[in-house]
């Protein structure tokens, strides 16, 4: 087992090393990157940007009339002298060759050392930490919630297979599946946040003005308030895939020989189901939670934290994209990608955690 640990632990180098080395090539050929927008800032004289990103004097650059243009080989860099596009260059960290950029970069990312985002006045750790709470509140209570329905769910289902109740179950799951999440959200919006009906839910944060002011117990309950929204729009598809992986698991595992054998030494059905069946039903399910809550965890619908004003990693990363701003971006993706990988590896130690029978040991990888 330690020697399978190790070996997935040393194959995370290179694995996060290529994507980190394919996402910087491809920003390299990106049009429109950091020193492109600073510039096209300036060419528009926007000088409360230019003083944020270059300094006071960058303003009387760019305010400048009759500059020609430097051949720097920037689209917006014409009419601007070279002094300033060399000092927004420098600044941004461009006045240097891409592939000393990038091992300076990931030496600095070995450290934990991301920088600071270039549009914010704030550390790109610091930001994400900021946003973090809002992405585990979904994650967390979107997976627990759905696990907890649909565990239960899908063991009913299969202990009722083909019958009425399996049927119409199914459809209303499939359903749930079908539709997207952000048109649940939009409905949920308009009938119970005020839209058009009724104001029962609030409709912006993860908390309440003043929430620091409130007893605990009411911390506590204008939180979770707060939160049904948005996890009854994410969660609806959710139930799908966890339901029907749990009956069909069950399904498999009813029809087997040492089932048969169970039942024939006179046990009841409750000992049969959750004495034999339920643990070897229950290795994908119960493996694959972790997997579960860090695809929910990280990919947090953007237009879901954008209807309910849910500041989270999932807007913040579309933010970053859309603004060049590269620290955020490549820093975020070096985490998730890290966590990922950690995460699988922990997805397959609950194999064994669920099964001892499993062995590491014989596996290649």
């Amino acid at each position: 087992m330690g020697a399978y640990i190790l070996r997935r632990l040393l194959l995370m180098i290179p694995t996060v090393f290529g994507i980190m080395a394919v996402s910087f090539l491809i920003t390299q050929f990106a049009p429109g990157g950091p020193v492109e927008q600073a510039l096209a800032n300036l060419s528009g004289q926007n000088v409360n940007l230019t003083e944020r990103i270059t300094g006071s004097e960058a303003g009387d650059f760019a305010a400048q009339p009759g500059q020609q243009g430097n051949g720097s080989g920037y689209r917006g860099s014409q009419g601007l002298p070279p002094e300033l596009v060399e000092r927004i260059e420098k600044q941004f960290g461009f006045d240097k060759p891409p592939l000393e950029r990038f091992f300076s970069m990931m030496g600095n990312y070995l450290r934990f050392d991301f920088g600071e985002s270039y549009y914010r006045d704030i550390s790109v750790i610091d930001l994400i930490l900021e946003k973090m709470p809002v992405s585990i509140s979904l994650g967390l209570w979107m997976t627990l919630i759905a696990y907890a329905v649909s565990i239960p769910l899908g063991i009913a289902k299969a202990m009722r297979d083909g019958s009425r109740f399996d049927v119409w179950t199914s459809t209303v799951v499939i359903i749930g599946y079908a539709v997207p999440g952000f048109l649940v959200a939009i409905a949920l919006v308009v009938l119970f946040a005020g839209g058009s009906f009724w104001s029962i839910f609030p409709l912006r944060g993860l908390t309440s003005p003043g929430w620091a002011a409130f007893p605990w117990w009411r911390q506590i309950l204008d939180y979770f308030w707060h939160l049904v929204l948005p996890i009854i729009a994410m969660g609806l598809g959710a139930f799908a895939t966890a339901t029907l992986l749990t009956k069909n698991s069950f399904l498999d595992e009813i029809g087997k020989q040492y089932v048969v054998t169970a039942r024939a030494k006179g046990l009841t059905e409750h000992q049969v189901l959750y004495g034999h069946v339920f643990r070897n039903a229950m290795m994908l399910i119960i493996a694959g939670f972790p997997g579960a809550f860090i695809g929910v965890f990280f990919g947090g619908s953007i237009l879901i934290e954008t209807i309910f004003s849910l500041d989270g990693l999932g807007l913040l990363g579309f933010q970053s994209i859309a603004n060049r701003d590269y620290p955020v971006v490549f820093a975020t993706l070096y985490i998730f990608s890290l966590l990922g990988l950690v995460i699988g590896l922990i997805s397959d130690l609950a194999y064994m955690w669920v099964d001892p029978r499993l062995d590491f040991e014989s596996r290649d990888v």
